[in-house]
C-alpha cells in the first residue's frame, strides 16, 4: 500500500486558504440579514474554531454554492420577455456543485406561439466557458453541420438552421462570462432564433461581476 504523508507546513497551508476563504464571505455576508447563506457560513466558523476542518470547508463549499443559487435568481431578468404574439413560461434557474461537471448555474426560459417553440438558455461560473469560447471562434467549427458565424449585439456566434424542419440554434457567448444558447423547432423561423438572441442585453450581462 502507498502512503501519501502531509506535511506540516502543507497542513498549515490548506488551514490558512480555509481560514482566509471563511474570512472572505464572513465579510462579503456582514451587512447582509440572517438567512441560509449566513447561517451555513456561521456553521463553517464554528467547525473551523473548534478544529473540524472537514466541516468547515464542506459548510464552506455548501455557502458559495448557495451564493451561486442566489445570484442566479437575480439573473432571470436577463431572459426577454416575449416577442409580439409569443407566450412565455417562468424563468428557471439551477445551480449544481462542482462535483457535476465542475459545477455551474443554468438559466432557462421557454417561449412558445401556436406549434413553435423555444427556450433561452444562459449558463455561467462553469469551467466549459473556457472550451466552448475556443470552439465558437473556430470557423471550422462553426460550418460543421451547416452552420454559420454571426454576431449578437457585437458578440460571435454560431446559427444553424434547417429550412425543412423549421429548427435550429443560435449559440454565442456574454464576454467570458455567460454562454448563451438559444434553441427553437416546431415551425420557429430563423428570424424568431435571431429576434429573442438579439433580446438578451449582452453588454449589461457583460457588466456583471
Amino acid at each position: 500500500m502507498i502512503e501519501f504523508k502531509i506535511s506540516n507546513k502543507e497542513k498549515k497551508m490548506s488551514f490558512k486558504v480555509l481560514q482566509i476563504g471563511l474570512v472572505a464571505l464572513a465579510v462579503s455576508l456582514s451587512c447582509v440579514h440572517a438567512d441560509d447563506v449566513t447561517d451555513t457560513v456561521d456553521d463553517a466558523m464554528a467547525a473551523y474554531k473548534s478544529g473540524d476542518f472537514g466541516k468547515a470547508s464542506e459548510d464552506l463549499s455548501y455557502a458559495l454554492d448557495l451564493m451561486k443559487q442566489k445570484r442566479g435568481d437575480s439573473l432571470k431578468a436577463f431572459l426577454p420577455e416575449p416577442l409580439s404574439g409569443w407566450s412565455a413560461e417562468e424563468a428557471k434557474s439551477q445551480t449544481v456543485g462542482a462535483a457535476m461537471f465542475g459545477g455551474g448555474t443554468t438559466l432557462t426560459r421557454q417561449y412558445k406561439k401556436g406549434d413553435a417553440a423555444i427556450s433561452i438558455e444562459i449558463v455561467t461560473d462553469s469551467p466549459l466557458m473556457q472550451s466552448m469560447s475556443a470552439m465558437i471562434a473556430n470557423p471550422m467549427f462553426a460550418a460543421s453541420d451547416g452552420g454559420e458565424m454571426i454576431r449578437i449585439n457585437r458578440e460571435k456566434g454560431i446559427l444553424k438552421y434547417s429550412k425543412e424542419d423549421k429548427s435550429g440554434e443560435i449559440i454565442f457567448l456574454a464576454g467570458n462570462k455567460f454562454m448563451i444558447t438559444v434553441k427553437g423547432h416546431g415551425g420557429a423561423e430563423r428570424d424568431d432564433l435571431l429576434g429573442y438572441a438579439k433580446a438578451i442585453d449582452v453588454e449589461k450581462l457583460k457588466s456583471l461581476q
